[in-house]
């Protein structure tokens, strides 16, 4: 089978570990793919890598005329789609069997929908495969006055994602769930257990804040280990923040931990792999710890963990929520803050807010006693840590309402739940069982042909979940 998998660029990330793992589990596997992209990856020389510059990020590409923008963008589709099937056919001598696509609904380059429109009508064989949606808070780049592209055959690497977009209008035999491919990791032995790491780039939705407070609860002597630090300006900013406030206030916190020591190290020098973070797509932190001999303690996101544990996964170590009483923090200002954003996000998305529905998001918040720490601002976070840093019967009243908190001084790794969880994961989320899926999925490309679209009202309010709304989980990562 000839399979093209086309993405904006293979800088280093996670959909782009996902794309070299598809292309070497399908090359292992007797089929020929091709990857087509923007931007090569150096360290991948042992796959077939085309560069079509026009796939790269609209940041990337020459500025539009000031007049005729719309005929400037079907033009630059019509070149985007020559230069696609230029790709295939020079590797090739024709198209392509299955034109897999990743991300293509995030309006990263705006010619991509116009060029898919062309190669649909033109081959067929399209299958479209989202990591990341839009509708889910991101208003910096949904795509707009634009359809998605209909009668087409789509995939997505959680069960929420499937649930949405059927409900929004896709019928499942042209909707499917496609894991990603999880490659174990090993941690170096013979190192001093002394952190706790937190294996990510410091984006904004990893909610660094509430590792921090973590921190305050940990055994003296061991540390929060953060790897990396953010690309982007506008989370670097955040990140700088957390730096200088965990510095300020002495917290055994370890900023870019990763930059100086590899992977394995770090493993093998952590007690536990922590998270807090409060949305991912697939959540490969919630896998790869185990592979290394590692537990994974920290902030459940629901959604992803359950499809984890109808693989057989157990976790025994993560809360729902960290809460804060409401006499520590302002109810009016947050509410202020908290209308303010989803009213924001609304008009982002071209919508005008609903008032019910702002109505409702602050009727919510004024009813409860207690909050989710994870739904506060960054400096409404900071001023919980300082007076949890400060005062010891606040210490003391954040803990009986969240028991994990006091747990954290003399929690232990159970060595039986990492083993039976690395086995679920290795026979569940290993290369041949990915494979299988990924190969009944073109399958089903190639054989059933689906008409259906998008609504994308219905998919948007799906997500817009007022009640759902965290303040570090809004906007572009």
């Amino acid at each position: 089978m000839r399979i093209a998998l086309i993405h904006y660029h293979l800088r280093r990330g996670g959909v782009t570990s996902v794309i070299l793992n598809q292309a070497r589990a399908l090359i292992e596997g007797g089929d020929d793919a091709l990857i087509i992209t923007g931007v090569l990856n150096p360290d991948a020389p042992d796959l077939n890598q085309v560069l079509v510059e026009e796939l790269r990020y609209d940041r990337e590409q020459p500025l539009p005329p000031p007049e005729g923008q719309e005929q400037w963008l079907k033009d630059r589709g019509v070149v985007l789609a020559a230069a696609i099937t230029r790709a295939m056919q020079a590797h090739w001598g024709r198209e392509a069997d299955i034109i897999h696509v990743h991300n293509p609904l995030l309006r990263k380059n705006t010619a991509l929908l116009p060029a898919l429109a062309l190669l649909q009508e033109r081959y067929g064989g399209l299958l479209l495969q989202n990591h990341d949606l839009a509708e889910d808070f991101r208003p910096d780049v949904y795509v707009g006055k634009e359809e998605y592209p209909a009668n087409c055959h789509y995939a997505v690497i959680n069960s929420r994602d499937y649930s949405f977009l059927h409900r929004s209008g896709l019928k499942t035999e042209g909707l499917h769930l496609l894991p990603n491919e999880v490659h174990p990791i090993k941690a170096t032995p013979g190192l001093e257990r002394k952190r706790y790491l937190y294996p990510v780039r410091g984006i904004q939705r990893k909610n660094l804040g509430e590792a921090l407070l973590l921190s305050l609860f940990i055994p003296k002597g061991k540390t929060v280990a953060i790897t990396l630090p953010p690309t982007m300006e506008k989370d670097f900013q955040i990140y700088n923040a957390w730096v200088n406030f965990a510095r300020e206030l002495g917290l055994p916190v370890e900023f870019n931990a990763g930059q100086d020591s590899s992977l394995e190290d770090l493993y093998g020098s952590a007690e536990g792999v922590i998270s807090c973070s409060v949305k991912e797509g697939f959540g490969f932190s919630f896998l790869e710890p185990w592979t290394a001999g590692r537990a994974v303690l920290g902030r459940r996101i629901d959604y992803v963990c359950k499809d984890f544990e109808s693989s057989g996964v157990r976790f025994n170590s993560l809360y729902s929520a960290l809460n804060i009483p409401m006499v520590y923090i302002s109810p009016s200002i947050l509410r202020e803050k908290m209308e303010y954003a989803m009213s924001s996000v609304y008009k982002s998305f071209g919508i005008v807010p609903p008032r019910h529905t702002i109505n409702m998001l602050g009727n919510d918040l004024l009813s409860r006693d207690l909050v989710d720490f994870s739904r506060l601002d960054e400096k409404t976070q900071e001023g919980i840590i300082r007076v949890l840093d400060a005062n010891k019967s606040v210490f003391r009243d954040i803990a009986d309402v969240n028991p994990f908190l006091g747990e954290l001084e003399s929690w232990r790794p159970d060595e039986d739940l990492i083993e039976a969880n690395r086995l679920h994961i290795l026979d569940s989320y290993g290369r041949q069982t990915i494979l299988e899926l990924l190969r009944e999925t073109y399958r089903s490309v190639l054989d059933t042909q689906v008409t259906h679209k998008i609504s994308k009202s219905i998919l948007l309010e799906l997500y817009l979940d007022p009640l759902r709304l965290s303040l570090v989980g809004v906007g572009h990562d």
